[in-house]
């Protein structure tokens, strides 16, 4: 019924009133209040009740809020937005068409169109997108334990409840991103949030650090969280122990026996000596 209306109007007026609505995207926090600006001019005084305002989903022309005849009406009102709109109806005589929208959800996202009535016509349509920030990331890798130097090791970035999906970048400690050996998932929740997960595989060495930078592309916030892998939390591998080990026994035996042999040859010489003095002074 109210389609059939909106044609009727579009075929009675022809000059089309002056409707004013964002040209560029709105950016409406998830779980707060948004407000849908649409505004009108080139008419001159009039009575409440000859003014018609229509708010709709462009894509789908389902009815977000009406109001003709002085008050709302709300019967054709799409279910999902019951008790979640309103005009500013002490601005409609000023020109204020303008729609509050009560607790953004995912699911509002799109195109709005803003219609209006007084004596003569006009529209404009809006796109509003929705944006809630992810929380801080998270960097973790393991198992921390029995690691060794150049064993492949995952890297975890974890963040949630964002929208829309977040952009991810790996780096080193020397700022350089790292593009190889990533993956990355993005699942949405029943509300339309996403929890992000990226794993960076690298090759472990001792001292290395590795930071995650979560971008969000509506906000322009930007969480970042870094891990630093130290040589304390190493091990070397069993065969370079024991090969280590058995280095220093050898090194250990060869010094013993080294020691050994000088002593002998510094008795040995000493007795000689002491031969030759007995022998000159029997002479």
């Amino acid at each position: 019924m109210l389609a059939l209306l909106l044609c009727a109007l579009l075929a009675l007026h022809a000059d089309a009133l002056d409707v004013r609505v964002p040209e560029s995207p709105v950016v409406a926090l998830f779980g707060t209040d948004a407000v849908l600006n649409c505004s009108f001019s080139g008419v001159s005084e009039f009575n409440l009740s000859d003014l018609s305002v229509f708010w709709q989903l462009s894509d789908t022309q389902r009815t977000v809020h009406s109001f003709w005849q002085s008050r709302d009406q709300l019967i054709d009102q799409e279910e999902r937005f019951s008790n979640r709109t309103s005009l500013f109806p002490d601005q409609l005589p000023a020109g204020n068409a303008s729609l509050l929208l009560r607790r953004v959800c995912v699911s509002d996202e799109g195109s709005y169109s803003c219609f209006v009535r007084v004596q003569t016509y006009g529209r404009g349509a809006m796109l509003m997108q929705v944006a809630a920030p992810f929380s801080k990331p998270l960097v973790t890798w393991g198992p921390e334990s029995a690691l060794r130097p150049g064993d492949a090791v995952a890297l975890s970035c974890e963040a949630s409840g964002g929208y829309p999906e977040a952009q991810v970048l790996w780096q080193d400690g020397a700022g350089r991103n790292l593009t190889d050996n990533i993956t990355i998932s993005q699942v949405a929740n029943e509300e339309g949030l996403f929890s992000v997960k990226s794993v960076l595989t690298v090759i472990l060495e001792p001292n290395s650090t590795y930071s995650c930078r979560l971008i969000h592309p509506l906000l322009g916030e930007e969480g970042q969280a870094s891990v630093t892998i130290s040589a304390q939390g190493l091990v070397f591998p069993p065969l370079a122990l024991w090969l280590t080990v058995a280095l220093a026994v050898c090194l250990l035996a060869l010094l013993v026996a080294l020691a050994v042999v000088c002593c002998r040859k510094i008795r040995e010489s000493c007795e000689e000596m002491r031969a030759e003095e007995e022998a000159k002074e029997l002479e």
